[in-house]
């Protein structure tokens, strides 16, 4: 049990998922319009319903992922005391501009749509700035944890358990059935807050599973090519170009 995952990573992970579900509050409750004052109660019982769910996720998505040949090599590395400060630097730059660039793919895929959903129009929908920043951490790390972590690395273990390749790894069609998959999950979990703007419809279903899948099609090629570390990087950098860059440029060109 002891050796069985890294303790430290488990204990990072878990802890900045937690902080990253607070993080978000204020975003999620712009959204949704509610307008209900949180007791403290109500955070405290957040907390530990996280702490929860976000220890269970880590503790597996840590197992599964050893198991396939995926993780956080980086970060892991540098736990165990071996210095990764090239390796880091060396991932920086590319994650960065995947992730602007699928910041830029979604925009320019949504604007189909936004002509026939102008509730979701970003001026229309986006909420303050300030938020949207706060937003990009639970998107880079939780959402990260969640989907990268955890759901990309259950379905690869489940493709490596029924087809694997000579030498004993699992067959790139297996790791793209689960990146893909990983995605389309992805753009339904967003249907929630969608909902909460728009009535759902196929229109706007397609529009989820097709915006959010194309960055989540980027994040997971970037997990299974680079590590763990890259996706988050990639995943807030698009976070930012949407939540953040994007409404800041609207706003000057009112």
């Amino acid at each position: 049990m002891k050796n069985l995952i890294n303790w430290k990573l488990f204990f990072i992970l878990v802890v900045t998922c937690v902080i990253a579900s607070f993080l978000v509050m204020p975003y999620a409750l712009e959204l949704t319009s509610s307008e209900d004052e949180i007791k403290a109660i109500d955070l405290v019982l957040l907390a530990v319903q996280n702490l929860i769910m976000f220890a269970v996720l880590v503790f597996l998505g840590l197992i599964l992922s050893k198991k396939v040949g995926m993780g956080l090599p980086i970060l892991q590395g540098a736990l165990e005391g071996t210095n990764q400060t090239k390796a880091f630097k060396s991932i920086i730059m590319p994650s960065v501009i995947w992730g602007a660039l699928a910041g830029v793919l979604i925009i320019l895929f949504s604007l189909p749509f936004n002509a026939l959903i102008p509730e979701l129009t970003p001026e229309a929908a986006a909420p303050a700035i300030w938020k949207g920043f706060l937003a990009s951490f639970y998107g880079g790390i939780a959402e990260e944890v969640l989907l990268r972590l955890f759901v990309v690395s259950l379905i690869v273990w489940i493709t490596f358990k029924i087809k694997k390749t000579e030498d004993g790894r699992p067959t790139n069609f297996g790791v793209w059935l689960s990146i893909v998959l990983a995605a389309i999950i992805f753009g339904i979990g967003h249907l929630p807050a969608t909902a909460a703007i728009v009535p759902l419809s196929a229109l706007v279903v397609t529009r989820a599973i097709l915006l959010n899948g194309i960055g989540g099609v980027i994040f997971g090629w970037l997990y299974w090519r680079k590590g763990l570390e890259s996706a988050i990087i990639a995943h807030f950098t698009a976070d930012i170009v949407l939540h953040v860059l994007t409404p800041a440029v609207l706003l000057i060109f009112q």
